[in-house]
């Protein structure tokens, strides 16, 4: 059986949604598309129609490979800062903004925060100008901040200096730069990222896996639905402690603990523990982004290519079991399931539970 759902037909079932205060469109299920029943009505009820979506990003044709060896030169917030070993204690600030994005920069408003806990100071004029600022004559460290102030967000740049000035190399003389969104699930979440990031400069999968920023394996929690109807088990007592149970042969899941409160078990070694309030919460190990998953192939635009797109298309091979069934075949089919939710969707509801 082949399907093809064309742009003009996917068009007509677009309904808009609204979330968080802004609106989008989603496509409408399939019962809507295919129709042949009475009143137009589907006759695909409980029939699941599988995509199989083989194109990647090259195959599309807006990106191609590139060499994947980049630098971050233009910027638009940044600053260079430097003192002298005559007046160690007399910085100055120089805005290295790239002036050649000036209609962007209207929107902006830039300060600067010295770190000593003096007033925050606007700074309107680009380098080779600057601003200068007398800190105490005593031995500190400071972090000098270049805030941008945007209609969408406020991004800051952060850099550490030592005083007096000594005439050695600067630890952090390229800084981190942060930015928090003004709008959306993550309004006033600060993102911090350290300029000229190895990672950026050279593409290497080592550079770009977990293992290179925290320590691993660590724990992820977090809310979830239950899963104990999976282990239960046929018999009066359904939940049996510290009993494993197994799918094919090997061990899927065992309950752990049992107690008045919760209820505590593990599947597939990830830990479980439902409360009888009804909230389940989840724990493992995890050892984030590994090299096994990643494969150094950098992207471009090739903008020869934009606008080109190919027609949406599913093919599929859907058979539909007919005809009677015998006396005994309902009891022999109990046979392929082992838990209460597999007997319940086998083979499209085979099964009448009430």
């Amino acid at each position: 059986m082949s399907i093809r759902v064309s742009p003009e037909v996917l068009d007509t079932i677009i309904h808009d949604v609204t979330s968080n205060n802004q609106t989008f469109g989603v496509y409408s299920s399939m019962t809507e598309t295919l129709t042949g029943g009475t009143n137009n009505t589907s006759l695909l009820t409980g029939l699941t129609v599988p995509i199989l979506l083989v194109q990647n990003t090259v195959d599309v044709g807006y990106y191609s490979v590139f060499d994947g060896a980049i630098s971050q030169m233009n910027v638009v917030n940044n600053f260079l800062f430097s003192s002298t070993t005559t007046n160690p204690y007399v910085w100055n600030v120089y805005n290295t903004s790239d002036i050649e994005f000036n209609a962007y920069l209207q929107l902006a408003a830039y300060r600067v925060d010295w770190g000593d806990g003096s007033p925050i100071q606007s700074i309107t004029s680009y380098a080779p100008n600057s601003l200068v600022h007398n800190y105490p004559a005593t031995p500190a460290q400071y972090t000098i901040t270049l805030l941008q102030t945007n209609p969408w967000g406020n991004t800051t740049v952060s850099k550490n200096i030592q005083v007096p000035y000594v005439d050695v190399p600067n630890f952090d003389p390229q800084g981190t730069a942060y930015f928090t969104p003004n709008v959306g699930e993550w309004q006033n979440t600060p993102i911090s990222y350290n300029f000229i990031f190895t990672g950026d400069s050279v593409n290497t999968v080592n550079a770009q896996v977990s293992s290179a920023y925290v320590t691993v394996p660590f724990t992820v929690t977090g809310l979830t639905a239950s899963r104990l109807s999976e282990l239960s088990q046929y018999g009066s007592q359904k939940y049996l402690l510290l009993v494993p149970v197994q799918r094919d042969g090997v061990d899927y899941g065992i309950v752990t603990d049992i107690s008045l409160t919760y209820t505590a078990y593990t599947i597939q070694d990830v830990n479980y523990i439902d409360y009888q309030d009804g909230v389940t919460i989840y724990s493992l190990q995890s050892s984030g982004l590994i090299p096994e998953w990643m494969v150094a192939e950098p992207l471009v635009k090739d903008e020869l290519l934009l606008g080109i797109s190919g027609q949406a298309e599913i093919q599929s091979n859907i058979f539909i079991e007919r005809g009677k069934n015998s006396a005994y075949e309902r009891i022999q089919r109990i046979g392929e399931v082992d838990n209460l939710g597999d007997l319940i969707k086998y083979g499209y509801r085979f099964f009448n539970v009430t």
